[in-house]
């Protein structure tokens, strides 16, 4: 699905991200773990084609996206949830969830019913400006919207950042339904490694703009990770 080889980002003379490998597969959450400022938000922005890499490439089933517009991207089914949630504050709930039918074909334009499901709390608010809304639920509007472009790869950067414990549960249960569905790969960007674990078929750390330490749930070494963490 998502095959990321060797890329390098630099901001004017600053390198962000140096030799950066990983994969996203159907079905399965890839976690991105690592402290403030080790480059992972520059990770996602790479992926979604908000800043060009300096080297290496990005796959997405098998066709070269390395230079690929965002918009492109989004059309083949790249959806992203950044840090902050960035929802229209002056937009009701229900005008920033069609806000992800930009890419999608007029027949395909409409909320899907999991969307609902997962936030019940959305369906109540429809009506209301976005800006009204709790912390915790612009984050499943963020998120809500980033599911009506019915995406094939969903990328969420940080989307625990202060949000109240009840809604963290809900973002990990609405995490773990989408796995089950078997037709989207995800894309974990966390802090915490208690979250991480419990949700990541695959885990890699970042410090300085690289990944210092990679595995799969099975092989997964806590001590390690907790190390590479604290580097």
């Amino acid at each position: 699905m998502l095959d990321v080889n060797a890329i390098d980002l630099h901001y004017g003379a600053a390198q962000a991200l140096r030799g950066i490998s990983l994969k996203a597969e159907v079905g399965k959450v890839t976690c991105v773990l690592g402290r403030n400022g080790v480059g992972k938000t520059s990770l996602l922005r790479a992926l979604i084609g908000q800043h060009p890499v300096s080297a290496g490439s990005i796959l997405f089933d098998g066709a070269d996206i390395t230079r690929l517009a965002t918009v492109e991207r989004a059309r083949r089914g790249i959806a992203y949830v950044p840090q902050g949630r960035e929802i229209f504050p002056l937009l009701t709930v229900e005008e920033n969830l069609q806000t992800g039918f930009a890419p999608l074909p007029r027949e395909q334009r409409s909320v899907p019913d999991d969307v609902f499901a997962l936030f019940p709390v959305l369906g109540s608010m429809l009506k209301r400006r976005g800006g009204d809304l709790s912390g915790g639920q612009q984050q499943q509007l963020a998120i809500g919207r980033a599911l009506v472009m019915r995406p094939r790869l969903l990328l969420l950067d940080e989307p625990t950042e202060g949000i109240q414990p009840s809604i963290i549960k809900d973002i990990g249960r609405a995490i773990t339904y989408l796995r089950s569905l078997q037709q989207i790969a995800i894309v974990l960007v966390e802090q915490y490694l208690d979250f991480a674990q419990e949700l990541s078929d695959h885990l890699v750390v970042m410090d300085r703009g690289a990944i210092v330490y990679a595995s799969d749930r099975a092989g997964m070494d806590e001590g390690a990770v907790k190390r590479a963490l604290a580097i």
